[in-house]
């Protein structure tokens, strides 16, 4: 069985098991109900942490496999790109990959694979431990998004909808590196176009997860779905520089 490495624990999150258990459980404060996706952010947990926490403490039981797309930071990807891994390592064990999900997308020419892209990136990695937290053992689907259009991302989505018992989890952080007021200038009116489903209003700038963001609201519109804000913050509030600063923002489709 082929495993993913973790690339980020001990940078991004705690390396160790009881501390990593700990962190994720501190930001979170359950109370599931059903949602169908997640967006939710992808920095350090001590920037990120809380809101990423707000979206996970919606999750319920019900749930017995999530689709986890997230940008390609690292490495270009032509399209959507899954991995070849068996299973994705973290501190608290191995996440096994939905294997008949992720061949049946290879098989209907949706998803390419590359695990140089896989190796490196931190976009899907971070929301393992909240994963393993929250769900415990079910399998998930990582898939990183590069070059691909809002309509091929939505047919991804759409070829893995499944019912209640599948979540999608979009990874994106929002605006980079602007000062505190400018960032969340800029990102109440991403809020607005993630909550009005209009893709067209969110540039490449506006959020890293631009990609694989665009072709949720996509998916949401054609299944109806109502998109609801969490939670939307930049490192400012939590833990970083007011000049200079990333933007976080969590949302429930349900």
């Amino acid at each position: 069985m082929s495993v993913r490495r973790p690339a980020v624990a001990g940078l991004f999150y705690p390396d160790d098991p009881d501390a990593l258990r700990a962190a994720v459980s501190s930001y979170l404060s359950p109370a599931p109900r059903s949602v169908k996706a997640l967006v939710a952010p992808h920095a350090g947990y001590v920037y990120s942490g809380p809101v990423a926490g707000s979206a996970y403490s919606l999750v319920g039981p019900s749930v017995e496999r999530v689709v986890l797309l997230g940008p390609a930071h690292r490495v270009w990807v032509d399209g959507v790109a899954a991995s070849t891994a068996d299973a994705f390592a973290t501190p608290l064990g191995e996440v096994r990959v939905d294997l008949a999900a992720r061949d049946a997308l290879e098989a209907g020419g949706l998803v390419t694979h590359s695990d140089a892209a896989h190796a490196p990136e931190h976009s899907l990695e971070v929301h393992l431990p909240f994963l393993q937290v929250v769900l415990g053992d079910v399998p998930v689907l990582p898939l990183l998004v590069g070059e691909a259009s809002p309509a091929l991302v939505a047919d991804v989505l759409d070829a893995v909808w499944g019912g209640p018992e599948s979540l999608l989890v979009i990874s994106t952080d929002l605006s980079h590196y602007h000062d505190h007021a400018t960032a969340q200038e800029l990102d109440r009116a991403t809020a607005a176009a993630i909550l009005a489903r209009d893709e067209t209003r969110i540039g490449p700038y506006d959020a890293c997860g631009a990609a694989p963001l665009r072709g949720l609201l996509v998916s949401a519109r054609r299944h109806e779905l109502d998109v609801e804000l969490l939670d939307l913050r930049t490192s400012a509030d939590t833990a970083g520089d007011p000049s200079r600063v990333v933007g976080y923002g969590s949302f429930a489709l349900c």
